[in-house]
């Protein structure tokens, strides 16, 4: 047996991974233990959990792979600082320390994370590679282009190549400081949400604006090719040389300094995230067309952190050249854990790879599990109040049941998710029928921004009947789609007249608490062979009401990582305005708990750091 450990760390979501004799056996991000949201520092937990599920120590290991170069990145980092100096040298100050201290040392810091016990080989790729293998080694394909998109990795932030068979090949790249996830990342940071972890509401905030800025970034900005490779005016932007991503001249041209975070959202703020989030857009799908004119391929693989724009994704699907898209789940950093693990098992060692149909990420659940015994002892150990049923059928239809009566369901179960998207192993449930139930979720279960959208999980048979995917399925909620023209409701002349956030209290459709002000959701696909217990809960509620979908958004709070443990899952529940919390098969109702009380958010901001 050959085992393989992948790691990534120190730049943004921490993650490990292992491989054994080519197969995906574990998975998870350093922040499901830590507990520190997008936790950057050495995996040390997420190691030790993968080593535990292959029952093996650091000395049986025959290869650990880090995600990429990072003397490479350094160079990169010092002619950045020599080709702005003097100006950047706060920035400078700032970035060595950690380099002297740790990623210079890599291999020192490597060897103290497996405490000494691997005395074999390690093995360094560049991050795009790492990212290209994540999207290719996995997916269902024999052959297909590769396209990755992020914000940097040592000198690339962006490039593309093929896969065929067991290997891959990058042919072309784009270079920094031109970037499209930097220049993504320059915008959420405008528009006051936290660079690297705010991207997603950035997406989320475009359709209640008008994309009245797009001209102006094309012709001020960037420099955008028809091939979809662009060039930056750096006299806009302050990353390179500074402590914020967006200059003064940045804010003159438009018109206003960058937003204060949590201050009100303004029209201004809003056209800006439509403006970029359809520049976005374009570059994306000019990438897709010129990969397929170069390769011939008529299969898709995406990963880096743009390829978590699943807006874009889904135009890539609908409107480009490609017959099948296939993403990493894990698309960002912590994704370059798996792939430089599965890199070794075929391109270095030379191993064969069968293509399995769907693919071979087993949902991307991936993480930790806990046996009924687990669960049933810390409710006993916290004098928890439970029911337990004895089939899944008879737990489905019980919490079918209490979800079409307007509860809301945390829903623990199996693995945890690899990635950032909850699918239904770390979920929160709701019924996607009701009006109020988005507002609801976001401000009194979540305790975050109202405009945030929620995602359907719906079954695969009938994901057609409710959005416009054609045959494609979305397992991983990395795709938004159109909800289906038979299920919208037409907006009245009174209605339309709404603007800004105001428009989330417009019915649209017949599942309004998935669907988006531009009439699109985030859909997850739900099968049978990937989360069969998910699936059962489906069809009840199916059964129960007609309606094959309900809300799936993560099972945590505003500024904590989605929760990994039933410790994690009760405090949760214990904390916010849950009604329901469904352990396997135990089963907990929040009025029959000890010490239950009603939460607001501002009693919640007391006890959790805000994101």
């Amino acid at each position: 047996m050959t085992s393989i450990l992948g790691i990534s760390a120190f730049y943004h979501d921490s993650a490990a991974a292992l491989v054994m004799d080519g197969e995906i056996l574990a998975a998870a991000q350093e922040e499901r233990f830590s507990r520190k949201k997008h936790d950057h520092s050495f995996p040390v937990q997420a190691i030790e959990y993968c080593l535990k599920e292959a029952e093996i120590t650091p000395d049986q290991l025959d290869f650990v792979g880090f995600y990429d170069k990072p003397l490479l990145k350094f160079e990169r980092l010092l002619e950045t600082y020599l080709t702005y100096a003097p100006i950047g040298f706060r920035s400078f100050l700032i970035a060595m320390p950690l380099w002297l201290k740790e990623k210079l040392h890599l291999k020192r810091e490597l060897d103290k994370g497996l405490k000494g016990g691997f005395r074999k080989r390690y093995i360094f790729p560049e991050h795009h590679e790492s990212h290209a293998a994540s999207a290719f080694f996995p997916s269902p394909f024999e052959q297909a282009a590769i396209l990755t998109l992020d914000g940097v990795g040592e000198w690339a932030t962006a490039s593309f190549g093929v896969g065929k068979g067991n290997r891959i090949q990058l042919s072309h790249e784009m270079r920094f400081p031109h970037s499209l996830g930097l220049l993504y990342s320059a915008f959420t940071y405008y528009t006051g949400f936290r660079v690297n972890s705010g991207e997603y509401k950035l997406m989320g905030l475009a359709p209640y604006g008008e994309p009245k800025y797009r001209n102006l970034i094309l012709e001020k900005l960037i420099d955008l090719k028809e091939d979809g490779s662009f060039r930056m005016d750096m006299s806009y932007f302050n990353y390179c040389q500074g402590l914020t991503m967006t200059s003064r001249k940045f804010h003159r041209l438009f018109g206003a300094p960058p937003r204060e975070s949590e201050s009100p959202l303004t029209e201004h703020t809003m056209d800006i995230a439509a403006s970029i989030q359809q520049v976005t857009e374009e570059i994306m799908l000019r990438c897709a067309r010129h990969v397929h004119s170069l390769t011939g391929m008529k299969n898709l693989c995406l990963a880096g952190g743009v390829a978590l724009n699943c807006v874009g994704n889904g135009r890539i699907l609908r409107e480009g050249p490609f017959e099948n898209v296939w993403i990493q789940p894990a698309a960002g950093d912590a994704g370059g854990a798996l792939g430089v693990a599965l890199l070794i098992w075929h391109q270095l060692l030379n191993k064969p790879r069968i293509p399995r149909p769907g693919d071979s990420q087993s949902g991307s659940l991936l993480g930790p599990r806990f046996s009924e015994e687990d669960v049933r002892q810390f409710l006993d150990q916290v004098e928890a109040k439970y029911q337990y049923f004895e089939t899944d059928e008879t737990l489905c239809e019980y919490v079918a049941e209490e979800i079409a009566q307007g509860k809301v369901v945390g829903w623990f179960q199996g693995r945890m998710e690899f990635g950032p998207r909850a699918l239904g192993g770390r979920s929160i449930l709701g019924d996607a029928r009701s009006e109020e139930m988005q507002s609801l979720m976001n401000v009194k279960i979540k305790f975050r921004e109202s405009f945030r959208p929620f995602a359907p999980s719906v079954l695969e048979e009938r994901c057609k009947e409710f959005f416009e995917m054609d045959s494609h399925n979305s397992p991983y909620m990395l795709l938004v789609s159109p909800v289906h023209s038979s299920k919208r409701i037409a907006v009245d002349g009174r209605s339309s007249e709404v603007k800004g956030i105001q428009t989330l209290k417009v019915r649209r459709s017949e599942v309004p608490a998935i669907t988006h002000v531009d009439y699109s959701a985030r859909v997850q696909t739900v099968d049978s062979a990937r989360n069969p217990r998910y699936h059962k809960l489906l069809k009840a509620f199916e059964k129960r009401t007609g309606c094959p979908l309900v809300i799936n958004t993560s099972f945590n709070v505003r500024g904590e990582p989605i929760v990994s443990t039933p410790e994690n899952a009760h405090r949760c529940f214990m904390a916010t305005n849950m009604d329901i919390l469904v352990m396997e098969r135990y089963v907990l109702r929040k009025e029959e708990q000890p010490g239950a009380k009603q939460y607001d958010i501002h009693e919640y901001l007391g006890q959790f750091q805000p994101d």
